[in-house]
This record gives structure tokens, sequence and C-alpha cells, in this order.
């Protein structure tokens, strides 16, 4: 993939000045002209620019002032000053207001000019990776509390369901109702068991790096239905299956079954009831090195009010299921880490369809495949 050039605006009221920059570095980096600070500002408005350049003597608004605004509205791109004549109060309060990385002397030097240009982005480089870790580091952080909180609520509840449910059947004597207990203690084992494979789903999603292998859809997709067979009644649902697989597609097989088990698992859960005829349709299409995986059911849907709020860790938009309220978060995490999309469409009491789009990993760029 080729690697994006460093994005320059130049700013300066003289045409000629702004011809002969365009003419000298445009092969180097992508440049961007303003004949005054206005038009520059209006520039900044729709172009994300890395590096400005500004002359210190415009009509209308000087360098300074230019840089002034700048600072404010948008203090990411790194600011160098151009000045004909060695002011030293001029510097100074490009320095103090218009927080510049460095001023050059006119006429410029385009060696110099290109080297500050280039020590510049490493700059904006710089802030910007840190900004984003920052960011990253935050919603760790308020994910962290949230699980810890949500975590030990829900590893609890169904323990204390189980210790319940066997005071009860001491009390009572388990010989009069044994399939009563027995059946109500295995929902809450596997409500356990489920949550503690969504954990630890979460944790290998975050830490565990990709891994690329060639992807079988029908055989993931027959082992999640497989293991979900004694869960939910899933016996009774209608599983229709579609795969359509024109050519090999290549991608991390772990986040590929985090999301499938994930979306099946939800589609299983919150059928209705007493739907006669549930059903659960899971159509695959691999073409144009694209894969296209759809789930669909007939069950309870999505509010639409909670659609913007289902990838949140630990939601629950209904009171249905004791879900974890996790399942969609991963689903979510594992396809951004496998550069892919999703989509829901859902109509309350209608069901819910699942789309989701994923990007193959070229063969050539995994060694391990032949």
């Amino acid at each position: 993939m080729e690697e994006e050039l460093i994005k320059v605006l130049y700013v300066d009221d003289e045409s000629v000045n702004l011809s002969s920059f365009k003419a000298n570095f445009r092969l180097d980096f992508t440049v961007l002209l303003a004949n005054s600070g206005q038009e520059a500002l209006s520039l900044l408005e729709k172009e994300q620019v890395h590096v400005i350049i500004a002359d210190q003597r415009m009509p209308g608004m000087t360098g300074i002032e230019l840089f002034e605004q700048v600072a404010q509205k948008y203090p990411d791109p790194v600011r160098i000053l151009l000045t004909g004549y060695t002011d030293v109060s001029t510097i100074i309060d490009s320095i103090n207001k218009g927080n510049i990385y460095r001023y050059i002397q006119k006429p410029w030097n385009d060696h110099e000019i290109r080297i500050a240009i280039k020590n510049a982005y490493e700059i904006y480089s710089t802030k910007r990776n840190l900004y984003l870790k920052n960011k990253e580091l935050h919603k760790i952080n308020e994910e962290l509390n949230r699980f810890i909180y949500s975590a030990s609520h829900d590893l609890k509840a169904p323990i204390l369901s189980i210790k319940g449910l066997l005071n009860v059947a001491r009390l009572e004597g388990i010989d009069r109702n044994p399939d009563k207990y027995f059946s109500m203690i295995s929902n809450s084992i596997n409500q356990l068991e489920i949550f503690i494979e969504n954990i630890i789903s979460y944790y290998k999603n975050v830490r565990i790096p990709s891994s690329y292998t060639t992807i079988d859809f029908e055989k993931i997709i027959r082992e999640t239905i497989k293991s979900y067979n004694n869960y939910y009644n899933a016996s009774s649902i209608d599983f229709q299956c579609t795969i359509d697989a024109k050519e090999p597609f290549v991608t991390d097989e772990f986040r590929i079954r985090v999301v499938i088990n994930n979306l099946l698992s939800n589609a299983i859960k919150y059928q209705k009831h007493n739907e006669p005829h549930k059903y659960i349709r899971i159509n695959v299409l691999v073409e144009n090195s694209t894969a296209y995986i759809e789930i669909e059911d007939n069950g309870i849907g999505i509010d639409e009010q909670d659609l913007n709020d289902i990838y949140k860790m630990f939601y629950r938009a209904t009171t249905q299921n004791s879900g974890s309220g996790i399942g969609l978060y991963i689903v979510q995490e594992a396809v951004q880490k496998i550069n892919g999309q999703i989509h829901v469409f859902s109509e309350k009491d209608k069901g819910s369809r699942f789309t989701v789009q994923i990007p193959c990993i070229h063969p050539v760029l995994v060694p391990q495949i032949s």
C-alpha cells in the first residue's frame, strides 16, 4: 500500500510565490495553496492538513494572526512562519500567539523548507499517535470499570440461583420433583458457562494477534449450531444455511468464529416463545475478495431506540433473556480487528438481520498458506 504524502498548506498573498512553491514541492508533498488567511481558514474546514506554512506580511490577516486562529480551531497541523525580516518581536509573537514550530526567512531555501516540512510531519505524527493512544487508554479504562462491576454481578447471579435451588430442593425433598430442579440448575450452569466463554473471547480478542488461514464457513457454522443444540431449545429452530464460496477466503479464523458464534447465540436466545415456526437463516457469500455474512431470525427483534446502543458493553435491550450483554460488543470489536463492517436491521416483534462484510487477506501476504 502506497504511503500517503505529507499534506502541506502554503499561504501567501503573492501569486508568484504560490506558483513557485507548488512547482518546487508538488512531487514531494501534497500541496494546497491559499492566497489569504481567510482562504486558508476556509480550506481547513474541508481538508485535514499536516503542515501549514504562511507568510507573515499579508494584507487583512498576518501570518501570526492566522496561526493564532489556527491554534484555537485546528491545533493538530504543525505551523511554520515565513518572514522576510529579522524582527525579534515578530518572532516572539509567532511563538507565543501562534505556537509555531519554527520560522524561516525569505527568500527560502528549497532544501531547508523540505527538511523543515519532514521534521514538522514527524512532530505531527508523534502528537497524533499519542492522542490516539490516550483516547484508546481512556476507552479501555472505562470499559474495565464497567467490566469489573457487571462481570462480578453476572458471575454471582447463576451461582446464587443454584445455591437457592439446592436449598429449596433440600427443604422440599428432591425426590418429589427432581427433574424440575435439575432443569433449573442446568439452565443456571449454562448461563454461567456461556458468560465465562464470552469473557475468554473478550480477552482473546483484545490480546491475541491475528493469525490468518483459509476459512471453512460450512464447518464453522455446523460446529456452532451443534454446540447450541442443548441450549435455549435450539432443536426446535429451523436452521436454513446457504453458503456460496466462489473463491478461497483468508482471514483470522478465531475472530470469524467469535462473530458467527455470538450472532447465532443471540438469534437463538431471542426467539419468540409462542412462535410455532422459529427459523434462523444463515447466508454466506464469498466473492471479489470479500465475505458477506448474513444472519436473520424471526425472533423478538430490537426496538428502534435501542439500535444505537446494542454494541455497548453490557447493554441489554430486553429483559426476556438473561444474556450477558457483552456478546454484540465482542462481535463489533472482532469485526473491527479484521477490518470488517457490521450492520443491523431489526423490527420489534418481527425479527433481526445482521450483515457482516469482511475483506479477504490476500494469500500472498500470508506466508504460511500455500
